[in-house]
């Protein structure tokens, strides 16, 4: 009999799988801005997914100029806040922070995300900015507000850091000093037919078996043992004297941060009832308040936490407002 052979499955990039911290997204970079100081991100909440008929804009395409459906993700984007500004200073090869400074008036729902400063410790504007030749990045501590939101049942805003990009180390400071204790809508972020790169927390799926989780093969009947097929062959060779890591195992599947890139921005508004399906997205509801229109599939389950910033490494930086033709709003109900 010839030997049974099947290359590896599932990819060993996102290892280790464990679950994440914090259902906040982190962000280790940003893209540098060309047309100006602009706060660089925002944050939203996944409702959930719907279809549209839109004409396809994309140059050499098969379909170019025809009208096609396309999938989308609706995501709810309430105003956020900016509680406060930090700057950070070169330090080891990295960054660290050196000073901070909050706003005069806070939203009243951060003390339920965190201890907020009796006295606004930190540092004042001026002194910040004598140092502004030290300086190395500017960025926002910002909140989200999903008391704003009727179909999300928590109040305790996220808080996150986001930087202002673009422009001199001057521009930054200045942009970031006109945005502290100010609420940013999206539309003030991005626009319509922008490609950005979108960050969440994944479906946790708990403990799940080696095929589930890195999909190997199920054992032959005469390779099983006691009529058991949901496992591996072996734990590996005996030298050396211990089971290595790449071996298929069973653990943690999902609730892991990922990153999808250039997603493109397809619409706006301040209606979310325009883009709500009959009986609403399952598992969310009515999607009230603002709103953005994002193609293709996102991370996450509905009401999970979605930060968005500009693309890091888009194909195409030109901004083209698509024609959308026709929104779906049949009901996914059962669907």
């Amino acid at each position: 009999m010839a030997n049974i052979h099947r290359p590896r499955r599932g990819s060993l990039a996102f290892s280790p799988r464990k679950r994440a911290k914090s259902q906040v997204p982190r962000t280790r970079y940003w893209a540098a801005g060309e047309e100006g100081a602009r706060m660089g991100g925002f944050a939203g909440y996944k409702a959930g997914m719907t279809h549209v008929i839109m004409v396809d804009d994309r140059p050499r395409s098969l379909t170019e100029g025809m009208e096609v459906s396309v999938p989308v993700t609706v995501l709810v984007t309430p105003p956020i806040s900016v509680a406060a500004l930090r700057v950070y200073e070169k330090y080891n090869g990295g960054v660290r922070a050196t000073g901070e400074s909050w706003a005069e008036t806070l939203d009243p729902y951060l003390a339920r995300s965190m201890t907020v400063p009796k006295n606004k410790k930190g540092h004042s504007l001026e002194s910040i900015g004598a140092k502004i030749d030290e300086i190395e990045e500017v960025r926002l501590i910002a909140h989200t507000n999903p008391h704003l939101i009727k179909s999300i049942p928590k109040k305790n805003p996220e808080l996150m850091e986001i930087e202002v990009s673009g422009g001199s180390m001057a521009d930054k400071f200045e942009v970031a000093k006109s945005l502290l204790g100010t609420q940013l809508p999206i539309s003030s972020i991005f626009e319509v037919g922008e490609i950005i790169d979108v960050s969440a927390i994944t479906k946790g799926k708990g403990t799940q078996g080696a095929v589930k989780r890195w999909g190997i093969q199920l054992q032959k009947g005469k390779h099983s043992r006691g009529g058991k097929r949901r496992h591996i062959g072996n734990l590996g060779p005996w030298n050396p004297h211990r089971v290595r890591w790449t071996v298929p195992q069973m653990g943690q599947m999902g609730y892991q941060q990922r990153t999808e890139f250039n997603k493109r921005i397809l619409a706006m508004g301040s209606d979310g009832g325009e883009v709500t399906p009959e009986g609403g997205f399952p598992g969310y509801g009515v999607a009230n308040g603002d709103y953005v229109v994002v193609k293709g599939s996102l991370p996450g389950p509905s009401r999970r936490l979605v930060r968005m910033r500009r693309a890091i490494r888009p194909k195409d930086a030109t901004i083209k407002t698509p024609e959308i033709l026709y929104v779906s709003t049949d009901s996914k109900q059962g669907s």
